[in-house]
């Protein structure tokens, strides 16, 4: 493994260059590319994904790993490595009807894409914004759910603007994003690398497409290229020419391409429902024109709520009488992950019980994870009870002969307890830790 002075001393000698210059082109880069940072960057890609076009999983990679890993370093350095493509499927998006496209490179490629990312990531995050949640170091979905309902329970309520673009990851634009980059980085041996995973084919249904424009959801480095676009299109604009000319209070937040801006004045927020549109059409986006919307969200409005990743946000009335914003499971991800475990049970019932049960745990503690947010408790209950409803129904249907009753079930849940709700992310905790 790398010494503990090696990758991580060089990373914060770039962080600090680029703290210290934030107008500054680096030109020189691809010598922090080494063995000890791919050694890294092989620690931290995950091992248990899909294997791409070349089948080679993380497992096998890892048998001659440190002859690959020179392999591989000597390719990029001399200007031979060559991006493979990338094996595109497709999973269920909202509530299932609709499915999203993934794009899963070769092991390989993942390794060097997080070894870029992690140079990329030691320049960027001196200059990113705070109004940026996804996919950076040290934040989470969670930090931008409570500083969202904190902002408007500081104002007492206002108007949100939903920010919705159109297939954001299919439509980047590969010119745009090159000149962005380019006020940043323009060392070659990384440029390179970059466009070569932009113009990387897609193979699906045993043909390769070579798209003109986007990249690929599930690539390593995809996240990281999306936040540099849309900092200087949507962050960097909102902070510097936006803000100052707003006539009352107004921020902006983003978790990857989920937008939402909050705003105390209807005037700014019709003023900036009109500039949004040409904003982003400059850079080749556009807006979803039944998904953006601007939203009276005040505590005494009738039916008035937004929606930010996963969560509805309502008003409501605290158990001392005051307004306060709730959340809760938003509807369409209750179905899709009911309908997700309805799939899994009706998929998996000739399994044992014990082995159904073992994995069914899993998956509930996965959703208490993520939804388990305090004011959520009848969103995981129902959510709770759903699953236990699904399991015994499948569990009935594994052969032709009578289906057991409750009891018979009853029996089976006291044996094989699934976890109850929980809320991971407390805000009674949260507060008590201040």
């Amino acid at each position: 493994m790398p010494s503990s002075c090696s990758f991580s001393t060089k990373l914060e000698r770039i962080a600090q260059l680029a703290k210290e210059a934030p107008d500054m082109s680096f030109t020189s880069l691809s010598h922090y590319l080494d063995i000890d940072l791919l050694k890294e960057a092989f620690r931290r890609t995950r091992k248990n994904g899909s294997p791409g076009v070349d089948g080679q999983t993380a497992r096998a990679y890892e048998l001659e790993l440190e002859s690959n890993l020179c392999n591989l370093l000597n390719r990029v350095k001399s200007g031979s490595y060559r991006a493979p493509c990338v094996r595109r499927v497709y999973i269920p998006k909202g509530n299932g009807k609709e499915t999203r496209p993934i794009g899963i490179p070769t092991f390989e490629d993942k390794i060097l894409q997080r070894g870029i990312a992690m140079i990329l990531e030691a320049i960027y995050e001196q200059d990113f914004h705070d109004c940026s949640y996804g996919f950076r170091p040290g934040r989470s979905p969670h930090q931008m759910l409570e500083t969202v309902r904190d902002q408007i329970m500081s104002i007492g309520g206002g108007y949100v603007i939903e920010v919705d673009m159109r297939k954001f990851f299919d439509t980047l634009d590969h010119q745009y994003l090159r000149e962005i980059l380019s006020h940043r980085v323009r060392d070659g041996v990384l440029t390179r690398l970059i466009g070569k995973w932009l113009n990387a084919g897609i193979f699906e249904n045993g043909q390769v497409s070579f798209p003109e424009m986007g990249t690929p959801q599930g690539g390593v480095i995809s996240p990281l290229l999306a936040n540099v676009f849309l900092h200087e299109v949507v962050d960097k604009w909102f902070e510097e020419d936006v803000k100052p000319r707003l006539s009352n209070v107004g921020n902006l937040y983003r978790y990857a391409d989920d937008i939402i801006i909050v705003l105390s004045s209807e005037r700014d927020a019709h003023r900036l429902m009109a500039v949004l549109p040409k904003r982003l059409g400059k850079y080749g986006l556009s807006l979803h024109p039944d998904k953006t919307r601007v939203v009276h969200f005040v505590p005494k409005g009738k039916g008035n709520s937004f929606s930010l990743l996963g969560f509805t946000h309502y008003w409501d009335k605290s158990r001392r009488g005051y307004s306060v914003v709730k959340r809760k499971t938003d509807r369409k991800r209750f179905s899709a992950a009911t309908q997700r475990m309805s799939k899994w049970c009706r998929e998996n019932r000739a399994k044992t019980i014990p082995q159904q049960h073992k994995i069914l745990s899993a998956k509930l503690r996965g959703h208490y994870s993520y939804y388990g947010i305090t004011g959520n408790a009848s969103g995981l209950s129902r959510f709770y009870h759903e699953v236990r409803r699904l399991w015994k129904k499948w569990l009935n249907r594994r052969s032709w002969r009578t289906s057991d009753s409750w009891d018979n079930f009853k029996r089976i849940i006291e044996r094989f307890p699934l976890p109850r709700p929980i809320a991971i992310h407390s805000a009674y905790r949260r507060v008590a830790n201040i």
